[in-house]
């Protein structure tokens, strides 16, 4: 079977073919590197305030200390994120959107006991991640699968709560959220950390289009979100700018061995204001 077979029901578009590509083939040392330091493959950015002394002491594992430091500011982000999914019973089932390599969903079910879905286009990170499950002993309840987020096959009303964790940026909001509501059972919720432009500064700054061409997605501007949500009875239930929280880990990060040169647009989008990092957490209706 072609790789082309395989995603003939899953990707829709030759955009979410390249997005797929690209993902299948990425091994960038910033998200593998930051998994090893305890097995936690997350697929994000960091907030809090970062330990500065990390850059200190002894030179020959400066790069240890930093790159365990930048895991601590990215696993407080999925942390921050699972406090907002409400109550939460073993007997539940939630859905990991974009799953990656699985980090997100395998620490969900470490703290609630409950069944995890995952779901990707990337065949890839679809068998890391359920290698991941395997080895933790837990597939029996968290379970990875090469599905479209947009069309997921998912049976209506299957899940207490839903994610997205930097990944809405990939899709069309207005498809994003109807099949989002139509999953999530009624009183569900769903949760999303993301980057979006700043409505008042007009269109995407050039550092915001830097961002998309680096990562090939299309960032929504913040009133997206809202105004989409309010379309398909998802009703906020909070909002958390994380913009000057997440700071510290582009400025650490920066100063690593893992930068990757996008480090530069996201500080000067996130310091003029044409960039936010909000945290959205809304229930259905």
């Amino acid at each position: 079977m072609t790789v082309q077979d395989t995603y003939a029901p899953v990707l829709a578009s030759a955009y979410q073919r390249s997005v797929a590509e690209y993902w299948n083939r990425e091994k960038n040392p910033v998200n593998l590197r930051l998994g090893e330091v305890d097995g936690i493959y997350h697929h994000h950015y960091g907030i809090g305030d970062a330990d500065w002394s990390v850059l200190e002491g002894p030179e020959e594992t400066r790069d240890e200390r930093v790159t365990a430091e930048l895991h601590r500011l990215e696993c407080a982000q999925a942390d921050l994120l699972l406090n907002h999914l409400g109550n939460v019973s073993s007997d539940d089932r939630l859905l990991d959107s974009g799953s990656g390599r699985g980090g997100g969903s395998l620490v969900a079910n470490k703290r609630f006991g409950c069944h995890v879905d995952g779901v990707s286009i990337s065949e890839t990170q679809v068998a890391f991640a359920n290698e991941q499950a395997e080895k933790r002993g837990v597939a029996d309840k968290v379970r990875f699968h090469l599905k479209n987020m947009l069309d997921t096959g998912f049976e209506s009303g299957r899940f207490r709560a839903i994610w997205n964790n930097e990944s809405t940026m990939y899709v069309d909001l207005s498809q994003l959220f109807p099949e989002y509501s139509r999953m999530l059972r009624h009183g569900g919720r769903y949760v999303t950390i993301t980057g979006c432009y700043n409505d008042t500064y007009g269109l995407p700054s050039r550092a915001v289009s830097e961002i998309n061409a680096h990562y090939i997605c299309d960032i929504h501007p913040r009133s997206s979100y809202f105004k989409e949500m309010a379309r398909n009875r998802l009703v906020p239930a909070a909002v958390v700018d994380l913009t000057e929280a997440t700071i510290p880990y582009w400025e650490l990060r920066a100063q690593s061995p893992l930068a990757t040169g996008i480090e530069k647009a996201f500080l000067s989008a996130y310091k003029d204001g044409s960039f936010q990092y909000l945290l959205i957490a809304a229930d259905r209706v």
